[in-house]
């Protein structure tokens, strides 16, 4: 099975202490072929501040220091995790001119800097209108964001679910936003981009299954594999089970990336 891990953290993002170097390993370990590392890059900070600068010397620095590690017929491909590049789509382009990058996730992680801008992990809970306000917000964004060209794949679109269930204890499903969500996934499927299955190291696999049923119904094809693993032991934890599903909803391809150009490779 080609196994590839298209979203993960090194210690080049704020969360994260793992090197690359450690990341590439584990991967080859537990038998990926591919690892891309998407360190992030947010336009706000997780207490909503702006995050004013991005260096990304230490990104390529660990890249061009792991790359001629990693052994024959592995690929370690560079990319980047850019949150909410809707709020300054110069700016957003901008930092992505600054590396040669294969693979781009577009990402939502904050509300809107009306509502305060904090990180949706932050963001309390309380009642189950308290909620349905956040994600209101989130699918503003997302949907602000879906046409920009400023990324490849659209990142883990059940985001604020992690909290809102995960933390917080609701049983909140994303029926009530089926329209926003089939604007989002036909914008998608329009400007040729793909969307990832997040499996949240392993955690979140079957609650993609509806959203992939959908993609698909609307004439999506593209989809890429994430563990979103911040540790070396979190890599490539729930892919064999994504790929399974994919096969399960309808899809004959994962999509790999080659310098921001998608290529798909039979499941």
């Amino acid at each position: 099975m080609y196994l590839v891990d298209y979203h993960t953290h090194t210690c080049c993002s704020p969360d994260s202490e793992a090197p690359l170097a450690d990341m590439a390993e584990t991967a080859c370990r537990v038998g990926l072929t591919e690892l891309c590392t998407t360190d992030h890059y947010d336009l706000l900070l997780e207490d909503g501040t702006p995050w004013e600068r991005w260096d990304w010397s230490p990104v390529l620095e660990q890249y061009r220091a792991a790359a001629p590690a990693v052994p024959p017929g592995f690929r370690l491909l560079l990319g980047l995790e850019l949150g909410g590049a809707h709020l300054d789509p110069g700016k957003a382009q901008g930092i992505l001119d600054g590396a040669p990058l294969d693979f781009i996730i577009g990402s939502v992680h904050n509300l809107d800097p009306s509502a305060g801008g904090i990180d949706f992990y932050h963001v309390p809970y309380p009642t189950r209108e308290a909620a349905a306000t956040a994600l209101d917000d989130y699918f503003a964004s997302l949907l602000a964001l879906a046409p920009l060209p400023c990324y490849d794949a659209l990142g883990h679109i059940i985001y604020p679910l992690r909290y809102i269930n995960g933390r917080a204890g609701h049983t909140i499903t994303l029926e009530p936003w089926a329209d926003q969500l089939d604007a989002l996934l036909r914008t998608v499927v329009e400007t040729g981009r793909a969307i990832e299955v997040n499996t949240c190291r392993g955690r979140e696999v079957e609650n993609w299954r509806s959203i992939l049923k959908r993609y698909r119904e609307l004439g999506g094809e593209l989809v890429t594999t994430g563990s979103d693993a911040h540790r070396p032991e979190d890599v490539g934890k729930g892919l064999e089970q994504a790929a399974d599903l994919l096969r399960e909803t309808g899809f004959r391809y994962l999509t790999l990336y080659r310098q921001r150009q998608p290529e798909p490779i039979k499941l």
